[in-house]
Formats: structure tokens, sequence, C-alpha cells
């Protein structure tokens, strides 16, 4: 059940966020910058995650906050190693891995309903119609609402259907 929606993902009453980052991520630009603020003990789980495992492009890193909140980290972007480096382009290859892992995720976990952004579209430079079609592949027949923020509106709370 995808519904494409307008509104601040921040405000979402799903109970899970997915998002794009890159395997050195430092949480900085675009909505991890806006998760970072909200959640700081996600960013520095994740760094600490990140230090100790060296994900890949590709790979899925599950959070999860008070009050059942849950956060999907998806590895969308390239990530320069080294101290300091910023992290790269995402690729449709690991978009496409990422979203096939979610979907499992989403399968098993027992979430009932996730947000997500235009995923990889901002820092990740990919072009919006190639992520849409792969989002529509992997998520459009989950048995759960899927919200797909395609038009930020700061401080709006979205029409979510189902919630």
């Amino acid at each position: 059940m995808l519904h494409e929606i307008s509104g601040d993902i921040l405000l979402t009453r799903a109970q899970a966020i997915a998002h794009g980052v890159a395997p050195n991520d430092h949480f900085d630009n675009g909505l991890a910058l806006a998760l970072r603020e909200r959640w700081p003990a996600m960013a520095r789980d994740f760094r600490h995650y990140a230090h100790q495992t060296h994900p890949k492009p590709g790979e899925v890193w599950v959070w999860g906050g008070t009050g059942g909140t849950r956060i999907f980290n998806l590895l969308t972007q390239d990530g320069e190693q080294g101290q300091g480096s910023k992290p790269g382009r995402a690729t449709i290859a690991n978009v496409n891995h990422c979203l096939a892992k979610l979907k499992h995720e989403l399968k098993s976990s027992g979430v009932t309903s996730l947000a997500l952004p235009k995923l990889a579209t901002g820092v990740g430079h990919l072009e919006w119609p190639d992520v849409h079609k792969l989002i529509v592949q992997h998520l459009a027949d989950l048995p759960i609402p899927v919200y797909l923020y395609t038009t930020y509106h700061k401080d709006q709370q979205a029409v979510e259907p189902g919630l």
C-alpha cells in the first residue's frame, strides 16, 4: 500500500522512517541532519556501528528509539574511506539492494507503517523517476502503509491514509 503524500516527514505518524546515508555519513545534511537533531543517539550509534563493522553500500542498519520508533538507515551512497572523508553519490544498484533488504526487514520486523522521502535524490544526486520505479517495484505490494513523501512542506503534517 504505497501512498504518495506531501508534508514534513519528521511529523509522520508512521512507526518507522527510512532514509539514505553513506557508510561514513556524518548526518550533517538534509533529512539525516534533521534526524540527528531529533535523535542524537542514533548518529552516535551509527558511528559506533560503522567503526566496528565497516558497512558497505547496499546494506541496511536499523536503529530503535524510545517509544517504538525505528529508523532504517539505507546505505544508498558510496563512502570514501579515511578521516574526514565526505559521503559519495548514491547509485541505482545501491538503492536497489537497500530496498530489497528493507522489504525483507519490514516483513520480518513487525513494523506496521513506514515513511520515506524521495530517497537518494538530494545529497545522493539520483534522478527521481529512476528511484521511484525501484520504490514501487520493491515496496508497493507490502501489506503495510508506506508513505512516500514526494513534496516537502516544513512543519506541515501530511494526511497519512490508514493512520
